[in-house]
């Protein structure tokens, strides 16, 4: 037999198959993991497909050094997937096949864990009769008693329970009676015991959501989005269709967009299914990641939780994939090849005859309008479990506030609210988009901001060390006593981060607690659930962070969420910044209320007119999208068209500038007469609104495409044109994540 094997290599250039003699006696699989010579190296590589005769002379054709692992890493779906990526992304095979494989197994970098374990091989009828002959020798005694289950014990273990437990355990090993061995060792990133939690009655809502997505595991038709608002009891319809799914023999695969979720995801299914699931996502541990995925791929788990990456986990006979929390962004992969975990989860529904279901309480525009034209079917969920109220929301127009006198950061209303909360011993959570301590560093003589020395940013000042933190590159700097340009001593932070406002609660409840959760609280690999699980418990009255505490936490004793600075998100330079906007206040006014005491949120805004906050304010998720998507189509913007940017780094700003100029011209030399160019509506090259980013600086060609099929034709030239020689590296983003 010979094999078709693509070298994992990420170059235009061996993005093609090779082929080579599998070894005499050797049962290879397409998607198995081989070494392969090549050229004057060992290579690793995938075998893509076998065949009986070869397109070489034999004299030509190497062989297969080895086979990596003992079953293919990469199952049949999941490689028709990849190919479907390189054909998307235009990258090569081996790049979209890395997708499908923690990273650390490429190279040999992580290796199955061993240890040593104990079992005893005394007859069960026999063991009172040896522990009783072991009178005089209470360790020989105390592990025979330990072993009497039969079952293996790591030595670890034992050693912990029994001090010098190498005498006793080599006693009977010499007497034959208990064996040691070397087994596999699971790196379990499991947190804390999971209780075991009964079945809660279903709604109605819950009942006829099941009734429309059960009997789609039988045969899928198309994709379901479910709109369920905040508190209606979207996870308990995520449980029930995955254990029917298990009925069936299916696995199921469930995407939440934040890693702080996870932990909450995780209890709530090991609660109700215990060691059937396994979690996938960038803060486990190599090892941890590696057993995971083995777990998963072996099938002794049929449940996968995670983030991004776990859309591409190797779930065989998959029967539902859920995204929850749709509408989030971080579903966009940043890195390249470049892919949208929705589309992913969707297209996998498909192909392996899975149902998918989008899941949200804010719809994303796209997925809305996807529903309404019938591509998806909808099911609505407009009401919260046992029929809680929805909370109160105060809109506070902070420019009133200052015309009163008050230069605080939180207006007099929420401070009497927070006052009322923390005597209650109520639960407050307080949301702001910006962490660190202030917003940026000013000189007051000069006028002068301190940037990062790499990136067109200001850099945010942290009180903790008394730094200043670049949040696009991690440039750090100690806080400067005089301004670098005029050498005033009159520098000073400027605006609010959660620092600052950590700060401020704690001299105004100094008895409260306050936990604070942001990108600097939460680097550790377990802080996520420490902080959640302090605040859950009680410890602290107030739970301040940025956007990850927005969404899909549960804290039944919060009744009173305040959103400090809300409109922040409004003013980046983006089409998307409205419907974001509305997004995170609805998200975050739904921390509020879900026990039995009514909820209360108090929103802070400048632009208190403005569509997306009063939408928000009224929980009234179809009349801004009305709004929006009437926007949208009056000034072209996706769904109507297509958003392209050709993205160009280089060292210097000539060298990106002079790219983009160069695209630009040639995509109106190849189509500006064309009948093709008329879909292009609008094409523009600049400095990218960052114009430095880690040392690299940034221009791009940004384009305005007529949805259309002929536009397809545009984007793969746009692909080949991005591949060709310039000074700076191109990078083509379609409907980008950011147009930063």
């Amino acid at each position: 037999m010979y094999a078709e094997v693509i070298v994992d290599i990420a170059a235009e250039q061996v993005d093609r198959v090779f082929t080579y003699r599998v070894p005499e006696g050797e049962t290879i699989l397409p998607g198995t993991r081989v070494s392969v010579p090549f050229g004057r190296m060992e290579k690793e590589g995938f075998v893509i497909r076998l065949k009986e005769t070869p397109d070489y002379e034999e004299s030509r054709i190497k062989t297969i050094l080895s086979v990596l692992e003992p079953y293919p890493a990469v199952l049949p779906k999941l490689m028709d997937l990849a190919f479907e990526i390189r054909e998307r992304s235009h990258c090569p095979l081996s790049e979209a096949l890395r997708l499908m494989l923690p990273a650390e197994m490429r190279g040999g970098r992580i290796k199955v864990k061993t240890e040593a374990c104990a079992r005893l091989l005394i007859p069960g009828d026999r063991i009172d009769e040896a522990v009783a002959a072991q009178n005089r020798a209470p360790k020989r005694r105390l592990l025979l008693t330990l072993l009497s289950d039969g079952e293996w014990h790591p030595v670890e273990e034992l050693r912990g329970m029994i001090r010098d437990v190498r005498e006793p355990l080599r006693y009977l090993v010499d007497r034959e009676m208990a064996e040691i061995t070397e087994r596999e060792a699971l790196r379990s990133p499991y947190y804390g015991e999971a209780e075991t939690l009964p079945d809660p009655e279903l709604t109605n809502e819950q009942t006829e959501a099941l009734e429309e997505l059960i009997p789609a595991l039988r045969k899928p038709e198309r994709p379901f989005l479910l709109h369920g608002v905040t508190g209606s009891g979207k996870t308990e319809v995520y449980i029930r269709l995955v254990r029917k799914a298990l009925e069936m023999g299916k696995g199921a695969i469930i995407l939440v967009p934040e890693i702080v979720l996870t932990p909450q995801m995780i209890q709530w299914f090991r609660s109700r299914f215990g060691d059937t699931m396994a979690v996938m996502h960038s803060r486990l541990s190599p090892g941890e990641r590696f057993d995971e995925w083995r777990r998963i791929r072996l099938g002794h788990a049929r449940i996968v939780i995670g983030a991004r990456s776990a859309v591409f986990a190797p779930v065989e006979n998959l029967g539902v994939v859920i995204v929850d929390e749709e509408h989030e962004q971080t579903y966009l992969s940043d890195r390249f090849p470049r892919y949208d975990a929705r589309e992913i989860a969707i297209s996998r529904g498909k192909r392996e005859g899975a149902v998918a279901v989008l899941a949200s309480a804010t719809p994303s525009i796209y997925s809305y309008a996807m529903s309404r034209r019938g591509d998806y079917t909808l099911i609505e969920m407009p009401r919260r479990v046992l029929d809680r109220p929805m909370p109160k929301v105060h809109l506070v127009d902070m420019r009133e506030e200052l015309r009163l006198g008050n230069h605080s950061m939180f207006s007099a209303l929420l401070q009497n609210k927070l006052d009322d909360c923390i005597q209650k011993g109520q639960q407050a959570m307080l949301f702001i988009n910006r962490r660190g301590y202030a917003s940026s560093v000013n000189c007051r003589k000069c006028g002068e901001t301190i940037k990062c020395s790499r990136c067109d940013v200001s850099m945010t000042y942290h009180s903790v060390d008394r730094t200043l933190r670049c949040h696009y590159c991690g440039e750090i700097r100690p806080m400067p006593k005089a301004c670098p340009s005029c050498r005033s001593p009159y520098i000073r932070p400027m605006g609010t981060g959660t620092q600052k406002v950590e700060e401020e609660l704690n001299k105004r409840f100094p008895g409260a607690g306050v936990i604070r959760m942001d990108m600097d609280t939460t680097s550790g690999k377990n802080a996520h659930f420490d902080l959640v699980n302090r605040f859950r418990a009680g410890q602290a009255q107030i739970l301040l962070g940025t956007q990850m505490i927005a969404k899909g936490l549960d804290f039944p004793q919060v009744t009173l969420v305040g959103a400090v600075m809300a409109d922040l998100t409004l003013n980046f330079p983006d089409y998307r910044a409205p419907e974001r906007t509305f997004q995170l206040l609805v998200q975050v006014a739904g921390r509020a209320g879900r026990g039995n005491s009514p909820g209360e949120v108090v929103i802070q805004t400048y632009q208190p007119d403005h569509y997306a906050v009063l939408g928000a304010a009224q929980q009234d998720y179809r009349a801004f999208f009305n709004q929006e998507f009437g926007r949208r189509k009056r000034d072209l913007y996706p769904p109507f068209t297509l958003m392209a940017r050709f993205l160009c780094e280089a060292r210097e700003m000539e060298n990106a500038m002079q790219t983009a100029e160069e695209i630009k011209k040639k995509v109106l030399g190849e189509f500006g007469s064309s009948t093709l160019g008329k879909r292009i509506l609008f094409i523009r090259s600049d400095e990218a609104p960052i114009s430095r980013i880690q040392d690299r600086a940034r221009a791009h060609v940004l384009m305005k495409l007529l949805n259309h099929p002929d536009t397809e034709k545009l984007l793969q030239r746009f692909q080949e044109m991005a591949g060709e020689s310039y000074p700076a590296k191109v990078l083509l983003e379609i409907n980008p994540a950011s147009l930063a």
